[in-house]
Formats: C-alpha cells, sequence, structure tokens
C-alpha cells in the first residue's frame, strides 16, 4: 500500500524537461531532481526538446544556453511567441554567461529565471521551487479585455491566442495598469515603475495603443483620465 501511494505522488509531481547538450550535466540534473520528488526527462537540443513537448507536458524546462544549432535564447522566443499549450511553460536558464546584458537578453526572450554555471544545486532546487510556484499563481492572475488576455505575472499579451511582442518598458506599464483595472494611475506612479521620465510615460501609452486599440485615437481600453492618469478598462 505504501509503495503504490509514493508511486502515485510521484506520477503527479511537476514534470521538468532538462534541455542541455552536456549529456553527463543533464544525468547529473535529472537524478538530483528525482532524488527531490520531481519527474525529469532529458533533451539533448531544442530540435530533442520540441519532440518531447510534442508528446508530453512539462511544468518547466531547465533549459541551456548555450547549445550546437538553436541555442536556448532562439528556443525559449519560439515558446514564447507560439500559439499553444507550450506558450506559457516556465523557463530556466543555465548559462556560463553571467553578463548584466546576458541576463537582460535572457528575460527579454521571455525566461522565468537565469542561473550561472558553476551552480550549486540547493540553489537550483529553491529556484525551481519558487518559479513553479509562481507558475502556478500565473495561472490564476489574467486579465482580458476585448480579444485581448494579459498575463500579469509573465508579462505575456495574446490576441485570440496569438502572442503580441510588447517592450520591456511596455511590460512594465502594462503590469502596472493591469494590477488595478478601472483605477486611474498617475503619470508619476507609472514613471516611478516603469523608469521613463515625464513625457517618456505618454509616448509609451501611445504606442501600447496601437497595439491594442483598434483606433489609438479613440481609445477604448487604455483611456486617459483628465487630471489624474491614465486607466485600463478590463471585461
Amino acid at each position: 500500500m505504501t509503495g503504490r501511494v509514493s508511486q502515485s505522488m510521484h506520477d503527479n509531481a511537476p514534470h521538468i524537461l532538462v534541455v542541455d547538450d552536456d549529456s553527463r550535466l543533464a544525468s547529473l540534473l535529472k537524478k538530483y531532481l528525482t532524488d527531490n520528488e520531481y519527474r525529469a526527462t532529458i533533451a539533448n537540443s531544442a530540435e530533442d526538446a520540441r519532440r518531447k513537448m510534442a508528446g508530453l507536458s512539462f511544468d518547466l524546462i531547465v533549459l541551456d544556453r548555450m547549445m550546437p544549432g538553436e541555442d536556448g535564447l532562439s528556443f525559449a522566443a519560439s515558446l514564447r511567441n507560439t500559439a499553444g499549450p507550450n506558450r506559457n511553460v516556465a523557463i530556466l536558464m543555465l548559462t556560463a554567461m553571467a553578463e548584466t546584458d546576458d541576463r537582460i537578453d535572457g528575460l527579454e526572450a521571455g525566461v522565468d529565471d537565469y542561473l550561472t554555471k558553476p551552480f550549486e544545486p540547493r540553489e537550483l532546487l529553491l529556484r525551481v521551487s519558487a518559479i513553479l510556484r509562481r507558475s502556478h499563481e500565473a495561472s490564476h492572475s489574467e486579465i482580458s479585455f476585448g480579444a485581448f488576455t494579459f498575463n500579469i505575472p509573465r508579462g505575456i499579451l495574446s490576441k485570440d491566442g496569438e502572442v503580441i511582442n510588447l517592450t520591456s518598458s511596455e511590460q512594465i506599464l502594462l503590469k502596472s495598469l493591469a494590477a488595478s483595472p478601472g483605477v486611474s494611475i498617475s503619470r508619476d506612479e507609472l514613471s516611478a515603475h516603469s523608469g521613463a521620465q515625464g513625457r517618456a510615460v505618454d509616448v509609451q501609452i501611445t504606442r501600447l495603443r496601437r497595439k491594442i486599440e483598434d483606433d489609438p485615437k479613440m481609445p477604448r481600453y487604455l483611456q486617459t483620465v483628465r487630471g489624474e492618469g491614465y486607466v485600463l478598462w478590463a471585461d
């Protein structure tokens, strides 16, 4: 009886796809994850990962950045920009590239977190747990307006299932507005969140309207509240 319960619990554990062309590291990661009660599958390339994802469902991808053929950045970006069940899968990128610009590149490609090699296995486990927790919360943190859906924690905007590309500044701006739909937010507050100075917030608002409004000059969703700021109206 005890063995059957244990097996059932393992079958319901989060399923993690380890994508790395270093077979030794991938095997070590798989063993470490399974020893800590996760399910794990290995792919040795982006192409192999796509084959595995076509037949299996995953809760998280642990993704190497530098791989022969399609690299991790391109693979992550392609998942985020393609409609389907894998678009919102959580991604933890592993890489030896530790510069700030490298981290920014990864986050802009859509990864959820970034861990540099070499790393402590305990830190990997903590980051995996945190990402999975946020991913679970994110599935209940979406806002809709018209044909658009915005996943607030991930900053992913889609229209009828197709991802709409946003700049990092536009993501931050929309997150700020979507966190309090129907409530006007001042330019100063939006500026503090986005880092944009003065009228730069107005410029970003104009650009965002071009992406979400049928008529940007007569906005339906992202409106100006005279003397107060801007408001996002949700369904």
